[in-house]
């Protein structure tokens, strides 16, 4: 436990939370800034800050929580799709420096709306590049020497 993070303290019962599941080592609560109601956040209880800090157990407990949470989700929502989101470092945007996915709902209203404008869920901007042959060979060498 990190006694200055805000999940840690939500986890030890220090502050409330609108929990929805709960088990051995995954806890999910309602985000109290939600952008679509039914926004939820599951964590591990265990603290770490990014992903590939998080034990192997802990990782797969989520994993496992994860698509029954979304499914329970989109059903008391009524929606037909969520944004599972986990932003993995301050600079890929993580604000609360603990492990978590976000489910956010995307009400079929606001389907055809474009990034960042009005309605609820998840806008995103997907400025997609191009993967030239050269540069898949080598990032292919690298990550796979990496998972070694």
């Amino acid at each position: 436990m990190d006694d200055n993070c805000i999940f840690c303290k939500i986890v030890a019962g220090q502050i409330p939370c609108h929990k929805l599941y709960e088990d051995g080592r995954v806890l999910a609560f309602l985000d109290v800034g939600p952008l679509s109601p039914g926004h939820t956040l599951v964590i591990p209880k265990h603290h770490a800050v990014t992903l590939d800090d998080l034990p192997d157990e802990d990782a797969a407990a989520i994993g496992a929580a994860l698509p029954k949470l979304v499914k329970a989700v989109k059903s008391a929502t009524g929606t037909q799709a969520c944004n599972v989101l986990q932003n993995n470092g301050e600079i890929a945007g993580q604000v609360v420096m603990h492990v978590h996915f976000h489910i956010i709902p995307k009400p079929a209203a606001d389907a055809q709306a474009d990034a960042g404008a009005a309605g609820t869920g998840l806008g995103i901007g997907w400025p997609a590049g191009k993967l030239d042959d050269a540069t898949a060979g080598e990032l292919v060498k690298k990550i796979t020497v990496a998972l070694d």
